[in-house]
């Protein structure tokens, strides 16, 4: 069973262009830099803001870690700008990387999450550089979903000017890159961030999207109870609960860093 909201595609396409559009005319830049990694949601962000600026005004950074990141992916993105006919640069932060591990004395090359985090971190960097050369903005790629469960690296994939797509859950971005007409098999395969070997998006949230996305409507949106969600759905309540403090636990990140008061 299904809770999401009936959802126009061309409508949002229409709204988020439009954001776009009117962002980049209001900062007084001429562009745009988008990190493009072969998955769905940079994908739908490239399209939507080919179609708010042209193509000579949107700038694609592909971005693997040539030692991790799977050959099909950087065939996805090179794809995906070819299709678009826009400019795009590979940059592999693979030598970027290996300067902390040997700067930083203490570092530990098997903590996974600090790791992952300074990849996402370089990204970051790269992309505002380009951006600050060429007087672009940065355009993100985060979905609702993600921003909400906080699903992303702070000052990292979250180093954004813009979140296009951020009114847009995860399976709305689906429906989204299907009236795009983006590739198939970049919408079907597995959503990954590629921080390490083997991970996934839903193998680590411990939910597909489809789960996630019907329990953060009816909570969140729609202020169901827990027990009704447990109920419909059939996920377990101890996981819900996960879920929701995982919401509360990264809300500073969708914050500005805060201050003492006066």
């Amino acid at each position: 069973m299904n809770t999401m909201p009936d959802f126009d595609p061309e409508e949002a396409t229409k709204k988020i262009t439009n954001f776009i559009k009117a962002y980049v005319k209001k900062s007084g830049t001429k562009g745009a830099v988008i990190g493009l990694s072969g998955g769905i949601d940079s994908a739908v962000t490239t399209y939507l803001a080919v179609r708010a600026l042209g193509r000579e005004n949107v700038l694609a950074i592909i971005m693997p870690e040539m030692s991790l990141t799977p050959p099909e992916d950087v065939l996805d993105a090179t794809e995906v700008a070819n299709i678009l006919n826009i400019e795009f640069s590979v940059v592999d932060i693979s030598e970027t990387l290996n300067s902390f591990t040997i700067s930083i004395p203490e570092f530990v090359e098997d903590d996974r999450m600090s790791m992952g985090n300074l990849k996402a971190r370089i990204r970051m960097c790269t992309l505002y550089y380009y951006a600050n050369m060429m007087n672009r903005i940065v355009v993100g790629t985060g979905n609702r979903t993600e921003l909400l469960l906080g699903y992303f690296t702070k000052y990292g994939d979250g180093g954004v000017d813009i979140e296009p797509l951020g009114n847009l859950f995860k399976t709305q971005v689906r429906e989204l890159a299907r009236y795009l007409d983006v590739p198939r098999h970049i919408i079907d395969k597995p959503p990954t961030a590629g921080l390490w070997p083997g991970q996934t998006d839903e193998k680590e949230l411990g939910l597909t999207y489809e789960e996630i996305d019907n329990a953060l409507v009816a909570l969140l949106d729609q202020k169901e109870s827990l027990e009704f969600v447990v109920n419909r759905y059939g996920i377990d309540e101890v996981v819900i609960s996960g879920m929701l403090a995982r919401i509360e636990r990264n809300i500073h990140k969708r914050q500005v860093a805060p201050t003492p008061l006066k």
